[in-house]
């Protein structure tokens, strides 16, 4: 089962609706000169992309639509407790992205410049998004028994769909840097 699947009237605050006005799925293409994940509706057709720079402290991403129209840039901060990154939207919009520290199975990722707000579950690649008033304006999960790393995600608000995609595509970011750094971490602390 995945995060689509999942009933949504368990939310204790009731603030969402039903059912999504649309459902995306991303993969991450695994063999590509360029780091590069691909956004499809629920017919697999191409609705987004993001690709990332192959050599880049920066992990600079640039996310287009379909037709091939910017949508996002995305850049991590080099040297940040927070994970922080900086979104850029294409019409000049921008926020950041960071994670409060100290939460050991809840995430709780900032997004300053809208005010809101990220929580979730990292073991169980479970997330949703709240505006403001607290109000779900996404939902996103990780489909399980997936070669890749395959999120669905369930948007609420369509008119911050391009804003939402940003902040998935962060997200699948922050969550391999951290298994990166997880994984060195125990390679080094295993070879003393």
């Amino acid at each position: 089962m995945y995060y689509s699947e999942r009933q949504y009237s368990n939310d204790p605050d009731g603030r969402h609706s039903a059912a999504p006005a649309r459902t995306l799925y991303t993969e991450r293409k695994v063999f590509s000169l360029h780091h590069q994940i691909d956004i499809t509706d629920a017919n697999g057709a191409p609705v987004y992309q993001a690709r990332s720079a192959v050599f880049s402290f920066t992990d600079k991403t640039d996310v287009t639509d379909a037709s091939g129209m910017h949508v996002a840039h995305i850049e991590r901060k080099v040297f940040s407790l927070h994970e922080r990154h900086f979104i850029t939207m294409a019409d000049g919009f921008s926020f950041e992205m960071s994670n409060e520290l100290f939460h050991l199975i809840r995430d709780v990722t900032n997004i300053e410049g809208l005010g809101w707000t990220l929580e979730g579950n990292i073991l169980g690649f479970d997330f949703r998004l709240h505006d403001e008033a607290g109000d779900i304006i996404a939902g996103i999960g990780r489909k399980f028994l997936s070669l890749h790393n395959r999120y669905v995600i369930d948007i609420f608000k369509p008119e911050y769909e391009h804003i939402v995609v940003a902040i998935l595509i962060t997200l699948q970011h922050m969550m391999s840097d951290r298994a990166a750094a997880s994984s060195s971490s125990s390679s080094s602390s295993g070879s003393n």
